[in-house]
């Protein structure tokens, strides 16, 4: 599979260029990635795609490390950079938000209906009772503050991803061998603060009024079944596609699965609204 080039998708209205990669033509898909990433994790599943689509895959300004972040102001700068894209684009998309990137995703389609065909939202951690990382968030920050990114990352998978603790531990000790893991993991940290700020908003996402599939791992952490399951209900046209002993990294363990049922789904989509 050849490397995409990324490439200059938009001017945010505080005069950022956004970037991505572009691939394929056809109906536009616009992709917003999951944390600790830049766009590449959906790389084998937009590859996929791109014989019949147009796959745009956001690299989130959160995770641009040549960008300043802050969890009270990142949610609305995501929105907005969305927003810029999908309008360059200029004809409605299918928007697909993975993790962090798909409450990213059903906040777009909360500020601005209409502007999006439909969405594909993988097992977004939207806040349904309380805050996603509470006190475990806390304690994230702290390890973060006094050098320790490792035990920054360890806190967040277990406690907040619910991974097991040898998996978690796993991806702490990661990060001490991985640079570009460890400069990821205080926009980690922010991406998680900024949905807590953004609170519950159910009610909100239960104004958006275009078809959405929810993809859902079956062995994904049981938190993720019910926040997945709380959209559904919050939602008026949603479905849930279950993927069968999968786990939240599906784009990357599974990708022709993944790739199939955003086909499928985003046909069904962009023919109900005339275009295919």
């Amino acid at each position: 599979m050849a490397r995409i080039a990324k490439e200059q998708l938009a001017v945010a209205a505080d005069g950022t260029a956004i970037h991505g990669y572009v691939e394929g033509a056809g109906p536009p898909l616009l992709v917003l990635h999951p944390g600790m990433d830049d766009g590449r994790s959906w790389a084998r599943v937009t590859h996929r795609l791109a014989d019949r689509f147009r796959t745009i895959r956001l690299h989130r300004r959160t995770y641009r490390l040549d960008q300043e972040v802050e969890a009270a102001t990142s949610m609305a700068v995501e929105v907005r950079d969305v927003l810029a894209v999908a309008d360059a684009i200029d004809e409605p998309c299918l928007l697909i938000g993975h993790s962090s990137g798909g409450v990213v995703a059903l906040e777009a389609l909360a500020a601005a209906p209409g502007t999006f065909a439909g969405a594909v939202v993988y097992e977004a951690p939207v806040p349904i009772g309380g805050p996603l990382g509470g006190r475990a968030l806390e304690r994230a920050r702290a390890a973060l503050d006094r050098n320790a990114p490792g035990a920054a990352l360890t806190i967040f998978m277990r406690e907040i991803v619910g991974y097991p603790p040898w998996l978690s531990r796993v991806y702490g000790i990661l990060v001490g061998a991985v640079p570009a893991l460890r400069a990821r993991v205080p926009r980690q940290i922010v991406d998680t603060e900024a949905i807590d700020d953004t609170g519950v908003r159910l009610d909100a996402y239960g104004a958006i009024d275009v078809p959405v599939l929810l993809l859902l791992g079956e062995r994904s952490p049981a938190h993720l079944a019910d926040r997945t399951g709380a959209l559904a209900t919050a939602v008026p046209r949603t479905r849930i596609a279950r993927l069968a002993g999968q786990e939240h990294n599906a784009n990357r363990r599974a990708p022709d699965r993944v790739a199939r049922l955003v086909a499928e789904f985003a046909h069904d989509v962009f023919r109900v609204g005339g275009q295919r």
